[in-house]
Formats: C-alpha cells, sequence, structure tokens
C-alpha cells in the first residue's frame, strides 16, 4: 500500500484494489464530511444525489472521498467483480480516478433485513476546508480474506466454518488489516471513534475476544454492529473504521 496525495481531492488515500482505495484521510486543511442518506437510493440515483450535494456545498466532484454501499444479497466472487466494473465505469465517468488509481474508500454489504432491491447509497464522504481541523479520514470495508486483493475462494479465512474458534480467527485477520490500514494512514486505533462491524453472527465473543483488545482508547465510543453479510458469499465478517469531522444526514 502506498499512500498518494489527491490535491484537486482535498485528501489523500491509500492504494487499495481497482474497486477501492483501502483508506483516505482530509489533507491539512480539509476535514472529511459524511452524509448519510435517510433512506438507500439506488445506485445510479444516489450518484445524482452526491452530485446535487457537492454543487450546493460548492464542493468538486474530486472531492467524493467514500461510499457506503448495500446490496440486496452477497454476491459470487464473479458478481461482485462485474459490480465491481459497473461501480468504477461511474467513477471514471465522473473523473474521479487519479493516473487510472481509485482514490475513493468503499464499504459495501448485504444488509439481512432491509435489504435493498438493487445496489444502492447508504452513505458517502466528501473533504471541505476547514482550517485547522483535527485529523479526519476513512478505512474501507475489509472481509475476511488473508489477502484482500485476492478475489478468489482460496482466499477465505477458514472457509465454511463458523464455530467461534472460526470467527474469531477471520475477526483477528480482519482486526490486523485495519491497524495496517491505520498505519499506512499514519493514524492510530486512539483516534478512532467510529469502529463499525457487519456480520450476521453474535457479535460479544468477538467483540471480547479479537476487537476490544486492540482498540484501546477507541473503545470509549463502542462498537457499531450492522446486521449485515459481507459483499461476497462465503463471508462471514467485515469491518471498516472511521473519524470524521462531521456527520450528517441527508434527506
Amino acid at each position: 500500500m502506498h499512500l498518494i496525495d489527491h490535491p484537486t481531492g482535498g485528501y489523500r488515500f491509500l492504494t487499495g484494489i481497482a474497486p477501492y482505495s483501502a483508506a483516505v484521510g482530509a489533507a491539512a486543511g480539509f476535514a472529511v464530511v459524511r452524509r448519510q442518506l435517510a433512506q438507500p437510493l439506488p445506485l445510479a440515483a444516489g450518484f445524482g444525489a452526491i452530485a446535487r450535494h457537492l454543487d450546493a456545498a460548492a464542493r468538486p466532484r474530486a472531492a467524493l472521498c467514500a461510499m457506503e454501499l448495500r446490496i440486496p444479497a452477497p454476491l459470487s466472487f464473479d458478481g461482485f467483480a462485474a459490480l465491481n466494473r459497473a461501480y468504477q465505469a461511474t467513477l471514471a465517468e465522473w473523473g474521479l480516478l487519479v493516473d487510472g488509481r481509485n482514490p475513493i474508500a468503499r464499504t459495501n454489504v448485504a444488509p439481512v433485513v432491509a435489504a435493498p432491491a438493487e445496489p444502492s447509497l447508504y452513505a458517502f464522504c466528501y473533504t471541505q476546508p476547514v482550517a485547522g481541523a483535527p485529523a479526519s479520514f476513512v478505512v474501507a470495508g475489509a472481509g475476511d480474506l488473508a489477502d484482500q486483493a485476492d478475489l478468489r475462494p482460496e482466499a477465505i479465512v477458514r472457509p465454511g466454518e463458523t464455530s467461534k474458534g472460526a470467527l474469531l480467527a477471520k475477526a483477528e485477520v480482519v482486526m490486523q488489516v485495519m491497524t495496517d490500514r491505520l498505519v499506512g494512514l499514519g493514524a492510530a486505533w486512539a483516534q478512532v471513534t467510529a469502529v463499525n462491524v457487519y456480520t450476521p453472527h453474535s457479535l460479544a465473543p468477538l467483540v471480547e475476544g479479537a476487537i476490544l483488545p486492540k482498540l484501546g482508547g477507541a473503545a470509549l465510543h463502542g462498537v457499531h454492529w450492522y446486521y449485515s453479510r459481507p459483499p461476497i458469499a462465503g463471508l462471514e465478517f467485515e469491518m471498516d473504521l472511521r473519524r470524521v469531522w462531521q456527520d450528517g444526514l441527508l434527506a
């Protein structure tokens, strides 16, 4: 992973894979702002909502730095790749790629309850100028893959297993990914204000056994559990993190 400056966007991004960057952090003089939709919008309409909001905020499209998506159900690896191609094509149309790299962090999960009928936008983040703002950042979602760039069934940690031991092993791998991405940004767990977990499995043993021991000061803010599945069938556990300057609802 490499940290790359994105001056027109007002942030830096940690390189990831084609569908998303691993993490983003506001540049000096900027802050990350998050907006959650009152109800998810189909992806095309969601991009329209983002464009209108950025225009109203007098921010360029390049300021868009993170996306949170919801899909109807987990996809096959091939289905996930197809969704990513369509998604990245839109980013390319918007002129958001940086030297061919996708700078935008992303989380994409399938709610177990109240899932959308089609891939939809749940929330997004962008940068805005804020003098003297504290550090703000978003770490992209990561699932229980031994290598986040290896999108094959063989990369799944303890595939097909959902015992307590297997789930702890999965959570520990993902926690290490979160830690590595924070380090890559030059950030630390103590700065994190939102820890999000996406799994259909009971969270208590995972929080106690794999998550809390590494959170440090971030444990003060708790853990937000989304009763959801990762975007690829066969995965059981996903996480993302953030520390944003402002969080609000987009009605």
